[in-house]
């Protein structure tokens, strides 16, 4: 593998927003804020590899994978194996909702372990913990499209100057990078300039 693997974690963020990806991965400005923190804090009891078993399931903590063809690497927060099957489970801080970022982490992580292992994954699942309930996200063509057309622009985006900020509040605010992203001055100053 080399330096120019994409962390799964990365391709969150590019879907989250291109501007946080190219502050994180290109540039290497990574900022704390409350939703980084709390993260951190819940995964504190996943984040120790190692393989444990639940009935008839083996659970396989922190699972490095990677895809030599989409050149993406990263860790699964878990995989789960029962009847032969293998379902990627990632932890998510937030509340259980459509969130694109979150579907492509998953699914490019279930790519990874398809090329690895040489085994169909049809779907993984998010567990949610604001209100401790699992998603099922089905891999299907579209969504393997999608996070694969993903993977391409951000490894693209690396090369390529910073994008402008984005058109969405409510993501700027929660986002961590704000205060060096600065997006509402930013755009005030294009705005100048035009």
């Amino acid at each position: 593998m080399t330096k120019d693997y994409l962390l799964l974690a990365y391709l969150n963020a590019w879907e989250y927003c291109p501007r946080r990806f190219y502050w994180e991965y290109v540039l290497g400005e990574m900022q704390d804020n409350e939703h980084i923190i709390l993260g951190r804090h819940l995964h504190r009891n996943i984040d120790q590899p190692g393989t444990i078993q639940e009935g008839d399931t083996l659970i396989h903590q922190q699972q490095w994978v990677w895809c030599d063809r989409l050149q993406v690497v990263g860790i699964i927060d878990a995989v789960e194996e029962c009847d032969g099957q293998l379902v990627p489970v990632e932890y998510k801080k937030g509340k259980m909702a459509q969130h694109l970022n979150d579907h492509f982490q998953l699914c490019a992580a279930a790519l990874c372990l398809e090329e690895r292992t040489g085994r169909n994954i049809t779907y993984g699942e998010i567990f949610y913990h604001a209100n401790r309930r699992r998603q099922t996200v089905a891999f299907t063509p579209q969504l393997r499209e999608m996070t694969e057309q993903a993977i391409a622009l951000a490894h693209l985006a690396s090369q390529n100057p910073m994008p402008a900020p984005i058109d969405n509040t409510k993501k700027c605010q929660s986002c961590s990078v704000q205060g060096i992203c600065l997006p509402l001055e930013v755009k005030k100053l294009q705005q100048q300039n035009s």
